[in-house]
């Protein structure tokens, strides 16, 4: 069954020469899981899965399953904005070995409540794979509504969590209060996971963790085994390095991070463009700030 907790480390796609660069994945996901990382989502915003052809789409999970080697899990992203496209994503990726999906509300066209809870019934109805909501309004245009969540949790047992990304903390209240014990809270935004975790979530699916993985993991754990103030000193810690990974939009920052520490190329695909200049030395200065090597 997928653990929730912690952090899962919402990985980036490097490229070499235009192409994904396998070679290099690998070796994130081994730094990844030395770091003591909770679990790896690959091929989601962050690893530019809107831009992989369906080959590369698929060789990416297939590498991180191979990489992880049941270490930790790997819950590959497979929203689309079509369920019938959704849904043979996730077959596919299922017959890869994940261990779970992440599934984003459906973008651009802007579905009702109904039709989120439709899309997701066939989700729910088409794997036994844990699924796992991904809310982000900000990217999608729509707000999941706590009820449209917890009629879903009712619904199916195989939907077991949610990464919430609205910057709502009543928002997340609410689903918590709502909720069985066993449906997990997973924050999307770094700068919130410490105050949601207050609230009752377990942990985040994070930018961050591709350059800062053993501490966001030791953020977490701490506030998980009670060290309210330890977490507290970490977050202040890395709360410039959170805010200077979002400067423009993810993951152009973070793939330029990466790019300093030596992990990969800072190439990103259109209609993404790398790092402006004028970001890079306040990119540069806040890993240093954060106690990064480069």
């Amino acid at each position: 069954m997928l653990e929730l907790k912690g952090c899962f480390t919402a990985v980036i796609t490097p490229f070499k020469g235009g192409k994904p660069d396998l070679a290099a994945f690998r070796e994130l996901i081994r730094e990844q899981i030395k770091a003591g990382v909770n679990g790896l989502v690959p091929c989601g915003s962050t690893g530019e899965a809107a831009t992989l052809t369906e080959d590369e789409y698929l060789e990416v999970i297939k590498t991180a399953v191979d990489e992880a080697k049941g270490k930790v899990p790997v819950v590959p992203g497979v929203g689309t904005n079509s369920t019938v496209k959704s849904v043979g994503m996730l077959k596919k990726v299922e017959a890869l070995g994940a261990d779970g999906v992440l599934a984003i509300v459906p973008y651009y066209n802007k579905p009702t409540q109904e039709g989120m809870l439709a899309h997701f019934s066939e989700l729910g109805e088409s794997t036994r794979l844990p699924i796992v909501l991904y809310n982000i309004p900000g990217r999608t245009g729509v707000n999941m509504l706590p009820s449209t969540v917890l009629a879903l949790r009712k619904k199916f047992s195989n939907i077991v969590g949610i990464k919430e990304a609205s910057g709502l903390l009543d928002q997340v209240s609410e689903i918590l209060n709502g909720a069985d014990k066993d449906f997990v809270v997973m924050s999307g935004d770094d700068s919130l996971t410490l105050p949601m975790m207050s609230v009752g979530a377990r942990g985040v699916i994070s930018v961050t963790g591709n350059v800062a993985p053993g501490e966001m993991s030791q953020m977490c754990e701490l506030f998980l085994r009670g060290e309210i103030m330890e977490a507290q000193k970490m977050h202040h810690r890395l709360f410039g390095l959170i805010k200077a990974l979002f400067v423009e939009t993810n993951p152009i920052p973070v793939k330029y991070a990466m790019h300093l520490m030596g992990y990969c190329s800072p190439d990103v695909r259109l209609p993404l463009t790398t790092l402006s200049v004028k970001h890079r030395d306040e990119v540069r200065k806040a890993l240093v700030n954060a106690g990064i090597k480069l």
